[in-house]
């Protein structure tokens, strides 16, 4: 008699592991606590909704003696705010304890990544660059974390740009430019025109209250220099 063949449906599946990588957004407190949730809230304010579906990192490394309890308060004041802790790095936050975010090590600032290019001709290098046409209108979210992003039109009130690299619009900015998230320190924002509601650049920013006013209207460059947000006419 021959062999009956196996039900399929009755074979267990494969267990299967396997690693994923995740561009996550890194926020960094420091004390006092109270100081750096009201800069928090200032952000919120002029950017609201730039955490929403983004993984977030809660690094503590500057909270060395912040206890559980008041981990766990403040984990709570950011949910609060709409920012979904994923991971929690630094300090002593391995002895955290069930109720809090799971802790991690050994993260590293993002960058570009470099691949090993494949044995015989050689592939042509991959373009970071993100070019858009149209304009950018109220209410629109560009985010490309790993790259620079050009815009050939105008950037409208209540838009958001956020780039790993550098920003350049060539029509009016109005909404929010967020250069540099890729830990790139070097990078920078250039508008035509500048009527923007904030700026910022690797994690340092600016409202349009902060910035001089002989800038707006003007075509202007900004970027980090002494670890301060300086913002430039070019014209």
């Amino acid at each position: 008699m021959s062999a009956q063949p196996k039900d399929k449906s009755s074979q267990k599946p494969a267990l299967r592991f396997r690693g994923r990588s995740f561009l996550a957004l890194s926020l960094a407190p420091q004390q006092p606590l109270d100081a750096w949730l009201a800069d928090l809230d200032a952000w919120l304010e002029r950017s609201p909704g730039f955490f929403q579906g983004r993984a977030v990192i809660l690094d503590v490394a500057a909270l060395p003696a912040i206890d559980v309890a008041s981990l766990r308060s403040f984990v709570a004041d950011l949910d609060a705010r709409g920012i979904r802790i994923m991971a929690i790095e630094g300090g002593d936050a391995g002895g955290a304890g069930l109720g809090l975010p799971p802790a991690i090590a050994n993260g590293r600032d993002s960058q570009l990544p470099v691949a090993a290019p494949p044995r015989g001709k050689p592939a042509p290098p991959e373009s970071t660059t993100l070019v858009i046409e149209d304009p950018i209108r109220s209410g629109q979210s560009v985010f490309h974390p790993r790259g620079d992003v050009v815009v050939m039109g105008s950037v409208s009130s209540g838009a958001e740009i956020v780039a790993g690299g550098s920003i350049h619009v060539y029509g009016v900015l109005r909404g929010r430019a967020i250069a540099g998230i890729a830990a790139q320190p070097g990078a920078r924002i250039f508008c035509r025109k500048f009527e923007a509601e904030l700026l910022a650049i690797d994690g340092l920013y600016k409202s349009a209250d902060d910035i001089d006013p002989t800038a707006i209207g003007r075509s202007v460059s900004a970027r980090i220099i002494d670890d301060a947000l300086v913002v430039s006419p070019l014209d």
